[in-house]
């Protein structure tokens, strides 16, 4: 990709990163944007649709830039493993920004795009163990319902005040990720 295309997709990526850490994306205007990115309100427009395409792709860059991944759900075997505490730790770390995105006034793509990421990775993890830990459930559906299930424990976890340690929230996640009864207890003989 040409650096420059790069460069001003980097800046308009910061300047609305840098924003909404402050206010509610509600608040935040495509001029707000341009201005603190120091480009043209033209150029945002060459690159994005909107705000919202905007804050996912910030999003994503900037986890990825801290090098946190959701670990493959076929990892999770036994306790919480370290791999989602570390994917916990950088919310943790970005707690106010993730509070704006996952909150009401946040973004429904941002939130829209977690999911599905989640729900992919779930998908794998339920098609190639060939689980029936859903009986009567499409892999889909599960998966989906899976992914709602962790966006709702981190929208959840993020809005607390006092916020609890990564550790709880993990157990939590992990407590309602297996289920009542342990429903994924049925994996290939393996907690997952």
């Amino acid at each position: 990709m040409d650096p420059r295309i790069l460069r001003t997709r980097g800046a308009l990526q910061r300047a609305l990163l840098g924003l909404v850490r402050d206010r509610d994306l509600d608040d935040i205007t495509v001029a707000d944007i341009v201005e603190r990115a120091g480009v043209t309100r033209s150029s945002f427009y060459l690159h994005y649709a909107d705000k919202d395409g905007l804050l996912a792709d910030a999003l994503d860059a900037f986890a990825e830039a801290e090098g946190a991944e959701l670990p493959a759900l076929l990892e999770l075997l036994g306790e919480p493993p370290q791999a989602l505490e570390a994917y916990l730790r950088h919310f943790d770390q970005h707690a106010e920004l993730y509070r704006r995105v996952l909150g009401d006034h946040g973004s429904a793509v941002a939130v829209a795009r977690l999911s599905r990421r989640i729900e992919q990775l779930a998908f794998g993890a339920l098609e190639s163990t060939g689980t029936d830990a859903f009986p009567g459930v499409p892999i889909d559906v599960a998966a989906a319902g899976l992914a709602g299930t962790v966006v709702g424990v981190l929208r959840a976890w993020v809005a607390r005040d006092p916020r609890p340690p990564v550790e709880e929230c993990a157990e939590w996640l992990w407590q309602v990720l297996i289920g009542p009864g342990g429903a994924w207890e049925s994996m290939a003989g393996a907690r997952v």
